[in-house]
């Protein structure tokens, strides 16, 4: 996830992206550090509008 970077990007807080998400701040930040195994298409769908982009610029595929 390349979350930290769009938030730094619009100056944004976690706390203030979760609660416009609708989750909490400790999930954003499993997010954010890349420990998440998944992501729900409604979450994803939220981060979007709330960020105003696309699911690419937030997604980036690393190989293992």
């Amino acid at each position: 996830m390349r979350l930290d970077v769009e938030l730094a990007r619009r100056k944004m807080s976690v706390g203030e992206f979760a609660e416009r998400v609708g989750l909490t701040p400790a999930n954003v930040a499993v997010l954010k550090n890349g420990r998440a195994k998944a992501v729900r298409f409604s979450t994803l769908d939220a981060i979007c509008r709330v960020l105003d982009c696309q699911p690419g610029d937030v997604l980036q595929w690393v190989d293992d």
